[in-house]
């Protein structure tokens, strides 16, 4: 069973969720505040944590901020009705995902779901039919098996869905890869046309491969299209 650590200074909400998410199999742990969340990460090892951006002593995104360097499993932020500030910063602090309140039990399911899939479990066949060899382009290589990915030989530390975004476009290098796709496959949603997680993902890929110039050799943009790894650098 999957553990999840719900930080929610809502009381009812909280009880909703946990009783929802257990009832659905999960192990789910609450934290009602900020302030001990990093021991809770360290003591119970949540292979997911849902974190509400405005919590008692230390607020949401302070907590990604602190989190990210440490922890690789997914989080998915909670924000206010129509807050894109705090979902973009949310993001670029290296959330995986976010919803808007109020929270629907069964969306913030499948987004759970989603982000707990893994790369051999996607819908897409060339997911399935994941490499157990590693994926040499240009100066990067990527090790499916062991997660792990460098570039001219330096290590790259990355989070489990720039890793995944890696894959995914190191598996079409040289192919332009649709958003929708990627929202769709890596996400497990459909793209919405405005919805901005999937270039936020990029964007902070590009910056720890340092491709992230005014025209970037790696990761290129297709105007109107989305996204291709270039098979030469």
């Amino acid at each position: 069973m999957s553990r999840i650590l719900l930080v929610e200074d809502d009381q009812k909400l909280a009880n909703v969720v946990c009783e929802f998410l257990r009832g659905k199999g999960f192990v789910v742990l609450h934290e009602p505040s900020g302030e001990h969340v990093a021991k809770r990460v360290a003591d119970d090892a949540p292979e997911l944590i849902v974190l509400d951006v405005m919590l008692p002593v230390v607020g949401g995104l302070e907590l990604c901020r602190r989190l990210r360097p440490t922890f690789t499993g997914p989080i998915l932020m909670l924000t206010a009705l129509g807050d894109e500030v705090d979902e973009v910063l949310g993001l670029e602090l290296g959330a995986d995902d976010y919803l808007i309140k109020p929270v629907r039990p069964r969306v913030l399911l499948a987004r759970i779901q989603a982000l707990l899939r893994r790369p051999g479990q996607r819908g897409d066949e060339a997911s399935r039919a994941e490499p157990s060899e590693p994926l040499l382009i240009g100066p990067l290589r990527i090790e499916p098996a062991t997660r792990e990915a460098s570039i001219e030989g330096r290590p790259l530390e990355l989070t489990t869905a720039e890793f995944e975004l890696l894959v995914y476009l190191g598996l079409r290098a040289g192919s332009v890869v649709k958003r929708e796709h990627i929202c769709r496959d890596l996400r497990g949603i459909e793209w919405d046309g405005l919805d901005r997680t999937i270039d936020i993902r990029v964007a902070r890929l590009r910056r720890k491969l340092g491709d992230c110039g005014k025209s970037p050799d790696l990761i290129k943009s297709v105007r109107g299209e989305g996204y291709m790894l270039a098979a030469r650098r």
